[in-house]
């Protein structure tokens, strides 16, 4: 792969009006700010991260934690464009737009959404894959469909949210530049990779055609081209290094302010990146501050400032095996060993402690209930629209969303994209109504 084929400003779907703009914007920049004014990228304000959304203590969700992302991702594109002699203004801007929307496919409710979407089918396999089996005679067609739904991937959902051409949108979804979505799809190869319920994939069935396209436009490396397996697009490793240093330093920050962890053991954990002497340093600086939320955000930010130095160090000393494709590594497992301790034991700690705890899996166990229902009634609504109830239910569901489709694969790919949209505010409210338990 070489640079100048792989940063594109060709828009996706839009390939007959490519031009340059007169414009003070760059095309990249374009992706940031259309991803910015979007109604799915605000939607992700209601949307959990990792925390319930409390009322009296401000935690991270959706959108604040991809804010932040795009930030540092920002900031890594810069650096590497910089130490590469590349164009500093288009890898930067690249970069942060894909983290805007690296989390914009993930359904209501964190990860136990995308765990109930994949047990809803893997519990009613008869009934599903005998759908797909019928429809289908070829069984290449019925095992990706079959394995889209059982292995349901936000990550996979995004690049569908962003490429496809709902009901009414214009051709091309978001029409995003070939580089920015490239940037977004982390795993470079379908569904059939997985195994049922587990494992990361990059597209659908669906859009696979879509990413070939993104892919050989680009001229990014094939892995296994009979099983379209694809090399990471190099830029993929910046954005996920901004979500990796993100979501595990903001975490931390959470769990103290909900007094989960406390600030001895906060300070702690963010001073372990740091060698004695820049350890002191810090110290000293602490002791001008008197506010200890004031005194952990300020250990945040240079934990966060550390690990950029350090993944922008590992992406440039690997540019030519990331270039070749045979770089799989997360640049953040390759960082300094000090470093790599003291992620790791904000990791072990951050599952014992906060990804376990009794706030996260209350979420965790409502949001799997609500998912479920909401699945139960709507591919009931979709499998027998003869009957009144699901006559009603299906007014419910807006015209973008393509229920109406001769396939189920069609039909469950409308409900997926329907709920995948929601937030958690909606989905609860719509299954109460569902439910009967509250009537307007």
């Amino acid at each position: 792969m070489n640079w100048q084929q792989l940063l594109s400003t060709k828009r996706f779907g839009m390939e007959q009006y490519h031009a340059e703009h007169a414009d003070d914007r760059s095309e990249f920049q374009r992706d940031y700010d259309r991803l910015i004014f979007s109604a799915a990228f605000r939607r992700l304000q209601n949307k959990t991260q990792v925390f319930p959304l409390p009322t009296n203590i401000f935690v991270h969700n959706r959108l604040t934690h991809s804010l932040e992302v795009s930030c540092v991702g920002r900031s890594l594109g810069n650096n590497v464009a910089q130490k590469l002699g590349l164009d500093v203004n288009e890898v930067g801007s690249i970069v942060a737009a894909a983290c805007l929307a690296h989390d914009m496919g993930n359904p209501p409710f964190g990860h136990s959404g995308e765990e109930a979407v994949s047990s809803f089918f893997l519990e009613h396999k008869d009934l599903i894959l005998n759908k797909l089996i019928k429809e289908n005679k070829n069984e290449f067609v019925v095992e990706n469909q079959w394995k889209d739904l059982v292995c349901f991937e936000g990550n996979a959902n995004a690049f569908r949210l962003l490429t496809h051409q709902f009901n009414g949108r214009r051709k091309g979804g978001f029409a995003l530049t070939y580089s920015t979505l490239a940037s977004i799809v982390k795993y470079p190869f379908p569904s059939t990779f997985s195994k049922n319920g587990k494992g990361k994939f990059g597209f659908f069935y669906s859009e696979k055609e879509s990413f070939l396209r993104i892919a050989n436009e680009l001229g990014i490396n094939y892995l296994d081209k009979e099983k379209n397996h694809f090399a990471r697009y190099p830029l993929v490793f910046l954005v996920e290094a901004a979500d990796d240093i993100c979501y595990q330093i903001m975490d931390i920050e959470d769990a103290h302010k909900l007094k989960i962890i406390s600030t001895d053991e906060t300070k702690t954990l963010l001073l372990n990146f740091f060698d004695e002497k820049a350890r002191e340093r810090r110290l000293e600086i602490l002791e001008m501050v008197a506010d200890v939320n004031e005194q952990i955000a300020y250990l945040r930010s240079s934990v966060i400032g550390k690990l950029v130095e350090e993944c922008t160090r590992v992406f440039v000393e690997n540019e030519n095996a990331l270039l070749s494709g045979s770089y799989n590594i997360p640049l953040i497992k390759n960082i300094s060993e000090d470093c790599v301790r003291a992620y790791k034991i904000c990791s072990d700690l951050a599952f014992r402690k906060i990804y376990r705890s009794s706030e996260v899996i209350d979420v965790e166990i409502s949001g799997y209930q609500i998912i479920t229902t909401l699945l139960e009634h709507l591919t009931e609504a979709v499998f027998s629209p003869e009957k009144k109830y699901s006559q009603q239910l299906l007014m419910r569901i807006p015209a973008q969303y393509e229920i109406s489709l001769p396939t189920a694969y069609g039909k469950l790919q409308a409900i997926l994209d329907f709920i995948s949209g929601m937030t958690d505010v909606y989905a609860l409210d719509l299954y109460r109504k569902i439910t009967g338990i509250n009537i307007p």
